[in-house]
């Protein structure tokens, strides 16, 4: 078996090796009980557990949208070189419901840890260079189960039946991989809960890009006293108390603040806030990067609006690989096609980058859906897809500008900025309300106290 410090070659080379690497990890992550050694009532399992997982993950990968396209896949189409499995649906349907996640899981780290290999020459190192990793954390909600499926019929919109609950989730931006997915029911569930167990699936000395939804002071000091880096859009009505400008022209403001100016709520580490207006819009970000020859203002706002990648990363999964139909309104079968469809969106999201790397183009350029349509018939056909892609996709309407919001924000020259005093105070003692903050409070340069 392949293993990632052996992956290497062409790109047909990594799509057979992925292929056979997808075939040997599911063969082995669940052993068939041989004959002899077989214990219990019952005729012995006709499908194999290679041809059960293996079947699975190609039918989201061919947009199939059932569970009974599985079955049809297995006792009618065939998979792969193996012999068609006669076998009732009801059959496929007991094998699955009983089966549970573990050995897709299995398969989704195995195949992620193939792939950290095969991305290194195309992650984006220039992306935040002083950190080990970038990543952003988010969650989203699941879409509830159709109420079309039998066991659903007559249930009103909001039944907890229905609900399927939400993904709490790293998301590397530097290779567009996923990190970590965890599945949680409860859908109201606090963001900056779950995010302190997120944060062990992270490196030490990451970049952590989150959205509002996570803004705390008690937050941002865990991160910072834990070793990591981060960004963060400024929440209205945050108090804060100014320590030092780098620079300040009345448009535009670089300079470390205490968060919380009164004593009730505040944080204890200094933080950098940078301010700066575009036409009518005034854009305001917080970072623990506190030198700004590090990381400079206009980077900072690049840096954010690239937490937007695990947005589209959520939308891959649920829109594009079809996870928005659920096949089954069993929570077994509804983990299973979860998983399966992780599987295919990392190997998805791998491809995208080694296109964009042959044609010279930014990840962005290259569109997804249109990947997630052809390269399976590509594959199919023997022909070598990111090659085909690479050299004719934007004949065939693969490549396009990516709509993005491209950033603009003014550039502070160097020799402009203010350096702070060496004796300045940075820390203090914290005490955290857990409530919303009051009304802006501005306050000239103090000690902090």
């Amino acid at each position: 078996m392949s293993t990632p410090s052996t992956v290497a070659g062409t790109a047909s080379e990594t799509l057979e090796q992925v292929e056979a690497f997808l075939r040997e990890a599911i063969e082995g992550l669940e052993p068939e009980p041989a004959e002899a050694s077989r214990r219990g009532p019952g005729r012995p399992r006709v499908l194999p557990s290679l041809c059960l997982w293996g079947g699975l993950v190609v039918c989201v990968l061919r947009g199939f949208g059932s569970q009974a396209a599985l079955w049809r896949l297995l006792s009618w189409r065939g998979l792969w070189d193996y012999p068609r499995f006669r076998l009732s649906d009801e059959a496929i349907y007991r094998r699955l419901a009983g089966a549970g996640t573990a050995p897709l899981e299995a398969l989704f780290h195995r195949i992620s840890a193939l792939l950290v290999a095969r991305l290194a020459p195309f992650a984006g190192t220039t992306l935040a260079p002083f950190a080990s990793q970038v990543v952003a954390l988010d969650e989203t909600a699941l879409d509830p189960v159709a109420r079309s499926l039998p066991a659903l019929r007559g249930l009103p919109p909001g039944a907890p039946e229905r609900l399927p609950g939400k993904l709490a989730c790293v998301f590397d931006l530097r290779r567009q991989q996923w990190v970590h997915v965890e599945h949680r029911r409860d859908m109201h569930q606090n963001d900056r809960v779950a995010a302190r167990g997120l944060l062990r699936q992270v490196q030490a000395g990451a970049l952590v890009l989150a959205d509002l939804g996570y803004f705390g002071f008690a937050w941002f000091d865990d991160l910072t006293a834990g070793g990591y880096w981060w960004i963060s859009r400024l929440r209205k009505k945050t108090t804060f108390a100014i320590l030092h400008a780098f620079y300040d022209d009345g448009a535009t403001f670089d300079g470390l603040v205490f968060l919380g100016a009164y004593r009730a709520d505040r944080a204890k580490h200094a933080v950098r806030l940078v301010r700066f207006t575009v036409g009518t819009a005034t854009y305001e970000y917080l970072t623990n990067v506190t030198d700004p020859r590090v990381l400079t203002l206009r980077e900072i706002a690049r840096l954010y609006a690239r937490r937007w990648d695990i947005e589209l990363a959520f939308k891959l999964v649920k829109r594009e690989l079809g996870l928005h139909l659920w096949w089954s309104a069993r929570a077994e079968v509804v983990l299973q096609q979860l998983w399966a469809v992780l599987i295919i969106a990392q190997i998805l999201q791998a491809l995208r980058l080694e296109v964009a790397a042959r044609a010279g183009l930014d990840p962005f350029d290259v569109s997804l859906p249109l990947l997630v349509r052809y390269l399976p018939d590509l594959a199919r056909d023997g022909r070598d897809p990111i090659a085909v892609i690479a050299a004719t996709g934007g004949q065939a309407g693969f490549f396009r500008p990516s709509r993005r919001v491209r950033i603009q924000a003014p550039v502070i020259p160097p020799d402009h900025l203010v350096p702070a005093p060496p004796d300045l105070l940075r820390v203090r003692t914290p005490r955290y309300a857990n409530k919303d903050c009051g009304p802006r409070a501005h306050k000239t340069p103090s000690n902090g106290k």
